[in-house]
């Protein structure tokens, strides 16, 4: 009996990437958090820099809301949590929400 090893491929492999989507992390104004704690925030969680906080920090309490970083969902949500219990443990009701990045 004589066996054959040769494979012939008549049709050709497409490779797609797909990226996840992401998400923003935004904070939302409010009369009672301090600016200089939402300012510690931005720079310990979010890791911006000093002048780049204080910038978005006065979009926040102008606009009512702005964007503090994009992510993926797992790290938007995590970084949205920790955001939330540092303030609570602080007494401040600082809020933020995650939104899909369009």
């Amino acid at each position: 009996m004589s066996t054959s090893a040769d494979v012939v491929i008549d049709e050709a492999i497409k490779q797609t990437t797909v990226f996840p989507n992401t998400f923003n992390v935004v904070f939302l104004n409010d009369d009672t958090t301090p600016i200089e704690w939402v300012i510690n925030i931005l720079k310990t969680v979010y890791k911006h820099t000093d002048a780049n906080s204080e910038s978005i920090t006065l979009k926040i309490h102008e606009e009512g809301a702005a964007v503090v970083g994009t992510y993926q969902y797992e790290i938007a949500e995590q970084k949205a949590i920790e955001t939330t219990n540092l303030s609570r443990d602080q007494g401040f009701p600082l809020a933020c929400k995650i939104e899909e990045n369009k």
